[in-house]
């Protein structure tokens, strides 16, 4: 039973290996990074192929296998309602509209909300795909990722001009990144939608890319209330992001 225990945790260690990796790797990549011997990684790799979870490329390389997508939409719907109350709280501190977004192919797209109590608010529905370089949440999800990636989502996508403000250039885009990434938070600066100003920050360590972020009028969500709402949504990202991560022994 424990060898078997044993097999379960590496089977699943591999298959998030070809996940942080952008879903492929070759046989001798997956050795190197897990650590373990090439024939025991070839057994297992094989029984995950054999179920459908991974393909076998042509290439001979891995890839993470179409029986995984069912998988992933039953949890990415089952997100949205376990944001529910962290969205609350962020509610309730901030005042404004709070939104969760995970990255879906090359787009942001917004898995739950919880509005603001006020009349102005910002409303954004459940399900809506946004372009991510002109959104907060957008921005936040990218910074987790390698300037490489970015490019290469960029390039699919274009960078349409959606405000005056928003940002076109791609150079000029990767060096809001790595601010992003050395702040720990990330503005929509009326780069969406004129007159709406959001803050967003990164769920750290989540098992998928995911965003937090609050939105809510520039004249209430002023550039100077950004430095006291970011600590609220950093500790409930920090918060949020344990609960979804596996439980310590």
């Amino acid at each position: 039973m424990a060898e078997a225990v044993r097999s379960l945790e590496r089977a699943f260690d591999l298959l998030e290996h070809l996940a942080d990796a952008g879903g492929e790797m070759a046989l001798s990549e997956l050795t190197e990074v897990s650590g373990l011997p090439m024939p025991t990684i070839y057994r297992l790799m094989r029984t995950l192929v054999n179920k459908g979870y991974v393909r076998q490329e042509p290439s001979k390389r891995y890839a993470l296998g179409p029986r995984l997508v069912r998988l992933g939409e039953g949890a990415g719907r089952l997100l949205g309602t376990w944001a529910q109350p962290v969205l609350s709280r962020l509610v309730d501190a901030v005042g404004e509209t709070a939104n969760m977004a995970v990255l879906e192919g090359d787009e942001a797209v917004y898995v739950a909300q919880v509005p603001s109590k006020h009349s102005m608010r910002m409303f954004t529905e459940v399900g809506r795909r946004v372009q991510p370089h002109c959104t907060g949440v957008g921005k936040a999800l990218l910074s987790q990722l390698s300037d490489e990636r970015v490019r290469e989502i960029l390039v699919r996508t274009g960078m349409d001009a959606h405000t005056p403000n928003t940002l076109t250039d791609l150079d000029a885009f990767l060096s809001e990144l790595k601010r992003i990434r050395e702040q720990g938070y990330a503005l929509d600066d009326e780069e969406q939608e004129l007159g709406v100003r959001c803050v967003a920050v990164p769920l750290q360590g989540a098992p998928a890319l995911t965003a937090l972020s609050v939105s809510g009028p520039s004249g209430r969500m002023t550039r100077e209330a950004v430095p006291n709402v970011v600590p609220i949504m950093q500790d409930a990202a920090e918060r949020f992001a344990k609960e979804l991560g596996p439980p310590t022994s």
